[in-house]
């Protein structure tokens, strides 16, 4: 007999066999565990958006102050030629 023959030959003995007693409020628990998980999922994503969107704003503000685009002033004055 193969191993995956006698594997399936397992599992049908243990899914004949006696099953084990499963808490009365564990669908209650588990839902009430998700429902928790998921508040926590959507207050991380929300903090994200509210740090993406201030990491835009302080972009913006010091893009608009500094002006990296422009050239700086000349620091020295050009040599005059005679």
């Amino acid at each position: 007999m193969s191993g995956t023959g006698r594997r399936e030959d397992e599992v049908r003995r243990m899914l004949e066999g006696p099953r084990p007693q499963v808490p009365a409020d564990l669908a209650a628990s588990a839902a009430e565990r998700g429902a928790r998980l998921l508040r926590r999922r959507r207050a991380l994503l929300r903090l994200w958006a509210l740090a993406l969107f201030a990491a835009v704003v302080v972009f913006t503000v010091w893009a608009l102050t500094v002006r990296p685009w422009e050239a700086p002033p000349a620091e020295t004055t050009p040599v005059v030629v005679r």
